[in-house]
């Protein structure tokens, strides 16, 4: 049987877009019966969250959804993870910018925004942390939704 695939979705602090993705991702894998050929993981890249579990709004959101048995606690990127992953991904430029300002010279994972797979072009995945509602949270959900497709579909 082939190695599986690896994904680590990349987010400031790992509880709000990072585990959307990884929960998207698991439920487009499970729906697509694809789930023995794909791994995904989230991190952050500070550790302001570690150990704590997603904002209620991302479970909210995903619970509204229909995803409801996902749990996640928050951890910082390690040196691994860059050699560990074949995709890493970000969602917004300051994202990208960072975490190519920390790979290692060793690294093997190709890091990519998330959104560069969405066919409605939306590029950067906005951070919801800060607003007042869920709303940000359900635009996240759904950019997620579209990129993760259409990243799956391109490598099947």
């Amino acid at each position: 049987m082939a190695e599986k695939k690896r994904v680590l979705m990349i987010c400031l602090g790992n509880i709000c877009r990072s585990p959307i993705a990884e929960a998207v991702f698991i439920d487009q894998i499970n729906k697509l019966d694809v789930n023995h050929l794909w791994e995904v993981d989230s991190a952050a890249l500070i550790g302001y969250h570690t150990g704590k579990g997603p904002d209620h709004r991302a479970m909210s959101t995903l619970r509204k959804n229909g995803i409801n048995n996902y749990s996640h606690k928050a951890r910082p990127i390690t040196e691994h993870d860059f050699t560990a992953f074949d995709w890493i991904f970000g969602m917004d430029t300051n994202n990208i910018n960072e975490l190519n300002d920390m790979k290692p010279s060793n690294c093997t994972a190709k890091i990519e925004f998330l959104g560069s797979y969405d066919p409605q072009g939306e590029v950067i995945i906005r951070d919801p942390y800060y607003d007042s509602d869920s709303a940000g949270f359900h635009k996240v959900y759904e950019q997620c939704v579209r990129s993760i497709k259409g990243f799956l579909e391109k490598h099947r």
